[in-house]
């Protein structure tokens, strides 16, 4: 019964500094809020782009090819984070000397897997494309519709006119 008081001591203590921690942030932004003097005018509510004016706008689509690298990228670099421990345990002279040297065949294995199935899937984003900056346009499947394609266009060209008679904001968005 003591070592279940002491584990919720020790949770109470962990709870009290992140609730101490978050009223603390809490009571700093309102503090700020009532004493900063607040002056807008059209100068500091401008856009600021390194001193210059901006030219358009400031929510530019990225190029998604961008985040594929990138997430790539974070692969990586997860598996080296987790490398760090593996070669802590890797050198342990005591476990190597403790098994005949079973631990440290089973843990450069255990590694050597684990690499190659990160760069399986590195061969794979490369084989597929998708680590090429430049991609080809995707052809359009070839598709034998049972329905005339002058019916579709006949179609369209019914609702196209009919959205520029009412004057929807869709049809001017081509």
């Amino acid at each position: 019964m003591a070592d279940r008081d002491h584990y919720l001591s020790a949770f109470a203590e962990i709870l009290l500094y992140t609730l101490a921690g978050i009223i603390f942030i809490v009571v700093t932004l309102l503090v700020s809020r009532f004493v900063r003097p607040h002056r807008p005018n059209p100068e500091k509510l401008s856009t600021y782009e390194s001193g210059e004016e901006p030219i358009t706008a400031a929510w530019t689509q990225f190029n998604m090819r961008f985040y594929v690298v990138a997430l790539i990228f974070l692969l990586f670099e997860v598996e080296i984070v987790f490398l760090f421990p593996w070669a802590t345990v890797f050198a342990n002279k005591e476990l190597a000397a403790q098994t005949n040297g079973a631990w440290a065949w089973f843990s450069l294995i255990e590694m050597i897997l684990f690499v190659a199935i990160l760069a399986l899937g590195l061969a794979y984003a490369w084989v597929n494309g998708h680590l090429d900056w430049i991609k080809p346009n995707p052809r359009p499947t070839e598709y034998k519709s049972p329905v005339p394609g002058a019916l579709y266009e006949r179609v369209n060209e019914r609702y196209r006119s009919a959205r520029g008679a009412t004057g929807d904001a869709a049809s001017t968005e081509k």
